[in-house]
């Protein structure tokens, strides 16, 4: 499933790829105007109608005696998809692992396990807020849908580009850290002050004592 969907996303099969990526598009497209039942009945009619018309023109053909009676989809019928007692288990214990996960994660966000996560996941609602307010979620998966099928593609056709791009960012970043931390060290006190200090105040309480 993982090599299947590696090779939609970068249009190793432009045919196939095509076709799914307008499917999605189309489809989701469609659920601003209508229900999801409506869409997902009216995309099973179309492909019946495709089918449907196939299936009856080979059946034309067998009864013309110019087809020995090959079904036209019986590499489709003869796949299997069921799974077996091991890829169920397996399955299984994936999703339960995904949702003890997640389950986990919100728990220790919520309950404020580390400050800096807990601010994190804060300033992200409230981003996501605001996101809410000017778009929909439908919106965000169908750019999210064209983002997972354009990023490949363009990654693959400008991929020397993007490297010196990436290159240059991460230059550019740690250079500004570099400075960051240079400043700090500048400002903050040495270690050896400290005690230099403490030495100067002992001698000087010593001095007026005797």
């Amino acid at each position: 499933m993982a090599t299947k969907l590696v090779d939609l996303v970068y249009w190793r099969k432009t045919t196939k790829t095509g076709v799914v990526f307008t499917g999605l598009v189309v489809s989701l497209a469609s659920l601003f105007q209508l229900s999801t039942i409506t869409v997902l009945s009216h995309l099973c009619l179309g492909v019946m109608c495709v089918t449907f018309t196939l299936r009856l023109y080979y059946k034309l053909l067998e009864l013309l005696r110019w087809n020995p009676g090959v079904h036209p989809f019986q590499s489709y019928l003869d796949h299997d998809s069921s799974l077996t007692d091991k890829d169920t288990v397996m399955l299984v214990e994936e999703v339960v692992l995904l949702i003890a996960f997640a389950v986990t994660e919100i728990k220790r966000l919520l309950f404020i396990e580390s400050m800096i996560d807990s601010i994190k996941f804060v300033g992200l609602l409230y981003l996501l807020s605001y996101v809410g307010v000017v778009t929909s979620g439908l919106t965000l998966v169908i750019t999210a849908v064209i983002v997972a099928f354009s990023l490949p593609l363009l990654y693959k056709k400008q991929q020397m580009r993007i490297r010196r791009m990436v290159r240059a960012v991460k230059a550019l970043v740690k250079r500004i850290t570099d400075l960051c931390l240079g400043l700090y060290a500048s400002v903050r006190p040495s270690p050896a002050a400290a005690p230099t200090l403490a030495s100067a105040t002992a001698l000087k309480q010593k001095a007026k004592s005797k």
